[in-house]
């Protein structure tokens, strides 16, 4: 059986859920406890937050010094110049996404060294 589900497409596994759904009563929706819901009961002062694993760094502001904000911008990113220009003229503007926390402090401080206003989120 498990052999015929994995030569299904993506619509026929869809079809296969629905049809097992209504067949069955059921729902393969996983049920959410009310301990794990933000806010919900059960918040314990003793639980650990998730730690966020991935960054981004926006360019909020290119700044007076637009030319070394370009210059700073090719460096970390390996784009062209227009395209660095583009993003420093678009500002406020993603530069890059999916980052460490150490590469994304170390765009931010090379792009504010060269006169940039930069958040990371």
């Amino acid at each position: 059986m498990l052999e015929v589900i994995e030569k299904m497409t993506v619509l026929e596994l869809s079809e296969l859920v629905k049809a097992v759904e209504e067949r069955f009563g059921v729902s393969v929706a996983m049920p959410m406890m009310m301990g794990a819901m933000p806010g919900g009961a059960g918040g314990d002062e003793g639980e650990k937050k998730v730690e966020k694993t991935s960054f981004a760094v926006e360019l909020t502001e290119g700044g007076a010094q637009k030319i070394q904000v370009i210059k700073a911008l090719r460096e970390i990113t390996t784009l062209g110049l227009k395209e660095a220009k583009d993003i420093v003229d678009a500002a406020p503007k993603v530069v890059k996404e999916n980052i460490t926390k150490e590469e994304a402090e170390d765009m931010k401080k090379k792009l504010e060294e060269a006169g940039a206003k930069v958040t990371i989120k």
